[in-house]
This record gives C-alpha cells, structure tokens and sequence, in this order.
C-alpha cells in the first residue's frame, strides 16, 4: 500500500479514537500474505547426505590448466597468469589474495 507522506498526520489523540473493533475490521478484510508452497517441489531441490550419485553424469566439460593460466595458492581458483600478484615459496597468490 502506498503512502503519502504529504496528507495530515493523526495526532495521539485521533489515533486513540480508533476503537479496536474498527481495527479488527480493516484487518480482517486483508489477505495472508502467506504463500502457498508445494513440499514437494522444495524436497526435488535438495540431496541427502550420503546419497549414491553413481548413476549420475558429469554435465559439463573439465579441461586441464591451460599454459596461461595459473592457480592461486591461497584462493585456489584458476586464472589468468596476468592476475599473478605475487610468488612466495614457490606458490603463485592473486592479486585478489596478496593483501
């Protein structure tokens, strides 16, 4: 519901004015704002624990590192050697990850 702020406002005492019975009226006129949600679509999202996944197939293509790209130490995500901020014991960090 919108609101207009520019319309008067009730005082302490117009807000005391309004008897309860009033008020349980207004309200009871409004709907839930409860959604209905389906249980069973909720449970079609989710894995047990421990769950045999041996039926399923890889979806998606794994390619080895590529000769520009590096993995940083610290974050473990695959980038760009252009990203490569610092090496410290022989370990390549990001530039995300150097500070």
């Amino acid at each position: 519901m919108a609101t207009d702020y520019d319309a008067p406002r009730k005082t302490e005492e117009d807000a005391s004015e309004d008897s309860l019975e009033e008020l349980k009226t207004h309200q009871s006129g409004k709907q839930s704002s409860a959604v209905d949600v389906d249980e069973s679509d909720l449970a079609d999202g989710f894995e047990l624990p421990g769950a045999d996944l041996s039926g399923e197939e890889l979806l998606i293509q794994v390619m080895p590192p590529q000769p520009d790209e590096f993995t940083c130490f610290n974050c473990f995500l695959v980038k760009h050697k252009s990203q490569i901020a610092t090496e410290r014991g022989g370990h390549l960090y990001c530039k995300e990850c150097e500070g």
